[in-house]
């Protein structure tokens, strides 16, 4: 079943502020000279005169099912009711979020826009910029910083726990790979597994979780096209027939390299996958099934000198049958869609969030939280509990490797968050999410 989805395009209702000038990360190449893996993007454009939060990030998709003639997305009228002015004894209330999309079919085919430069929250690098990173040359860390962490990164491997259907766990494997085992199923993240990828220093960590150590793969979420967060290579090693969840535009890469059931998902879409046994249980309200939702980031695509934007880049909202919530953010900078990832899906038990690849901050701002920035959007979502990752890994900026463990510790200390809700774990580590 192929789907036209002509739908409104989705403008950041305000401004980052971030410096004008800047590049792509880690001068890593992302195919050709001068288009890195990941980037650096300053601010976008300011929002019109009486835009609101509210209605720009609210627009919903507009496409159609061609078979079914279902909406693809949206809110509902009442969602978006209310005004009017408001007297001396009003109280202002907070609008309830909109409801979540209806779930859209697994593997269908859709037709998307040639490109998503509209949904850029910063505008790309240019050529000033490039020159700047050339003359400071400031992408690695230094030698010494270099020669003494590096040793002391935490990598502790362990057995992946086995929670069953009404548990929750996490395995970091490292970089932005987990190991989700959610609703009975085992969700691998932006799954990297090679030990080097394309322009880029080779891992500083081993892989924290042996491939023939994981369960069965039920399904795998990508944020986006950059090489260390799409690996083909690893994604070889899988079965075709395993459930791909990747953002809008990417579909035709996957299926191109044999995946055989690929959904593409727009901004705040989600889809369901049925558990194994999960139709047997009839406590489950006909079976239990795994929500994923793919919600908006602060980033961008880009693999090749042609396709710059050409397929979206976001986070990803899992969500079991008992409403518990992982929220895994992907490659992001820091901006105003966390706080309505959090007003749409309230409730978030754990974010993985990530911390590293921040140096410089001319640079990467716009792009790469940093550990302090990553606090912060915890905070803004509503997650209780906060997972980093996107460190101790590759080696993609120049701040030095343990600096950005230092500065999380710090900076959830200073937000007086409970320390047990740190799940600062080492590479190969795992943490179960009990109910309650």
């Amino acid at each position: 079943m192929t789907e036209r989805t002509g739908q409104p395009s989705e403008r950041s209702p305000l401004s980052e502020g971030a410096a004008s000038e800047t590049a792509e990360t880690a001068g890593t190449p992302a195919g050709k000279a001068g288009t890195p893996a990941s980037g650096a993007l300053p601010a976008g454009p300011a929002p019109a005169p009486g835009a609101s939060l509210e209605g720009a990030a609210s627009s919903a998709p507009g496409g159609q099912d061609v078979a079914a003639g279902v909406p693809s997305g949206g809110e509902p009228a009442a969602a978006r009711a209310g005004g009017g002015r408001t007297g001396p004894t009003d109280v202002l209330l907070q609008p309830p979020p909109p409801a979540l999309s209806p779930p859209r079919p697994v593997g269908a085919r859709r037709i998307w826009p040639r490109s998503f430069t509209d949904r850029l929250t910063s505008p790309l690098p240019g050529v000033r910029a490039m020159a700047r990173l050339a003359r400071e040359g400031a992408m690695r860390p230094i030698g010494a910083a270099l020669a003494e962490e590096i040793p002391k990164l935490p990598f502790e491997p362990g057995p992946i726990p086995d929670p069953g259907t009404d548990t929750i766990s996490v395995t970091w494997a490292g970089h932005a790979s987990w190991v989700v085992r959610i609703g009975g199923l085992t969700v691998l993240t932006d799954p990297v597994w090679s030990r080097k990828i394309l322009g880029t220093p080779a891992r500083v960590t081993p892989v924290g979780v042996a491939w023939q150590a994981l369960p069965k793969v039920d399904a795998v979420v990508i944020s986006h096209n950059h090489y260390d967060h799409l690996d083909a290579p690893t994604l070889r090693r899988l079965p075709r027939s395993t459930p791909l969840f990747v953002p809008a535009g990417l579909g035709a890469w996957c299926r191109k390299r044999g995946f055989t059931t690929v959904t593409e998902l727009d901004w705040w879409e989600g889809a369901e996958l049925p558990a194994p046994g999960g139709a047997s249980r009839p406590e489950a309200g006909g079976g239990t099934r795994v929500r994923f939702d793919f919600v908006p980031a602060h980033h961008w695509s880009k693999r090749t000198l042609t396709d710059t934007c050409r397929s979206l880049w976001g986070g990803w909202v899992l969500t079991d049958r008992h409403g518990q919530r992982v929220y895994f953010a992907g490659d992001t900078g820091y901006g105003h869609w966390f706080s309505e990832i959090g007003r749409r899906y309230p409730g978030i038990d754990l974010a993985l969030m990530p911390i590293g690849a921040y140096d410089p901050r001319w640079m990467l701002r716009p792009v790469h939280t940093d550990p302090e920035e990553a606090v912060l959007a915890t905070q803004d979502v509503g997650a209780r509990r906060m997972a980093p990752m996107h460190w101790s890994t590759f080696l993609l900026s120049g701040e030095p490797p343990l600096e950005p463990l230092t500065r999380v510790r710090a900076a959830w200390r200073k937000a007086e968050r409970d320390r047990e809700d740190l799940w600062d774990l080492p590479v190969g580590a795992s943490r179960v999410l009990e109910r309650g």
